[in-house]
């Protein structure tokens, strides 16, 4: 979305967006790993409105959550925002999380939020395989993220081994199906040369210029590229319905234990979910709202159509280092 654009969605945010904080004197401090220039516009305007103080701290969503849990009791965050279901599952499995409040919860639907009740999700976004429409034709395409081992694709897959989101996709993968068969998969992958890259971006773009016909990605990122330039080569395509490969993995947000900021915590993640900021999301960044009644931007399918087998997304922050280990035994290394 252009500058303009965005400013335009913002000020849109005033309308009817939040109540008036109970404290007028109430200071939060925000450990974000989603970066500035997506939620700073948003928490500027809940500042702006509740009169609130915030300060925010933005890192890698893994780093910030063990810095909380060094931190410990003493950390001086009040609110994380995690841009994965790993890192927040982490610090819940911690106890470093606050049981959020029935408002807060029960804005989204139940597969989305923290079974104990202690994290929300914020956004959905869908593992995809981008793909060069130059370079590939349809009957090329993929029944199954396991095909991707194949002889055919050798040489032609490009995955972002240290990314977070990769990292969870594999932590689903490990409790759907075991140890053995994810780790035949990320055998296979070294064994058909796959081409490895630091992020999603970096793949998207590699799958664009034709450096590689084909890429594991989160759907938005090509999404925001078409929206830049709608003649781009690109294309994403969804995994068959029932595959592992179109996994839904979410963005999401918990309330530190112990804060003294319970009050104004609890009302920026119901102004995050409102149907304001929901729209913000879905227009800037092409994610999936996860707030009931709030619909994705108009080009994506909709979310309750991507059937992937359910993924347990409290459970892989308990996932993450054995996960860690399992792709570094294979041999995945960034390029």
């Amino acid at each position: 979305m252009h500058r303009r654009a965005l400013l335009l969605v913002v000020a849109a945010l005033g309308v009817g967006g939040l109540s008036a904080c109970s404290t007028n004197d109430a200071a939060l401090t925000v450990y974000s790993g989603r970066n500035e220039q997506l939620v700073g516009p948003l928490l500027e305007r809940f500042a702006d409105e509740s009169g609130v103080d915030i300060e925010v701290r933005y890192g890698d969503s893994a780093d910030l959550a063990l810095l909380i849990d060094q931190e410990g009791d003493r950390t001086p965050a009040d609110v994380f925002i995690s841009q994965s279901p790993g890192a927040i599952g982490f610090l819940d499995g911690q106890g470093r999380l606050e049981p959020l409040r029935d408002a807060v919860l029960d804005a989204v639907p139940d597969e989305y939020r923290a079974p104990d009740g202690h994290w929300v999700g914020l956004t959905g976004r869908v593992r995809t395989l981008v793909y060069n429409t130059d370079l590939v034709s349809p009957d090329e395409l993929p029944a199954s993220v396991f095909d991707l081992t194949d002889e055919r694709y050798h040489g032609r897959v490009g995955v972002a081994p240290t990314n977070g989101s990769f990292q969870d996709f594999v932590s689903v993968m490990r409790e759907d199906f075991g140890d053995d068969v994810t780790r035949d998969w990320l055998d296979g992958l070294v064994a058909n040369d796959a081409r490895t890259y630091g992020n999603n971006l970096a793949i998207r773009d590699a799958v664009g210029r034709g450096e590689i016909p084909f890429g594991l990605v989160n759907h938005y990122y090509n999404e925001r590229a078409l929206a830049e330039d709608p003649t781009a080569p690109s294309e994403n395509f969804f995994f068959t319905a029932g595959d592992i490969g179109s996994t839904i993995l979410v963005t999401a947000a918990g309330i530190l234990a112990g804060t003294a900021e319970q009050d104004a915590a609890s009302e920026l993640l119901e102004f995050l979910l409102a149907e304001e900021s929901q729209e913000y999301f879905a227009g800037e960044t092409f994610e999936y709202p996860l707030a009931a009644g709030v619909r994705p931007a108009t080009n994506l399918p909709e979310l309750d159509t991507i059937t992937a087998p359910p993924a347990d997304l409290a459970a892989l922050g308990a996932d993450l280092e054995a996960t860690k280990e399992l792709i570094e035994q294979s041999g995945l290394e960034q390029s």
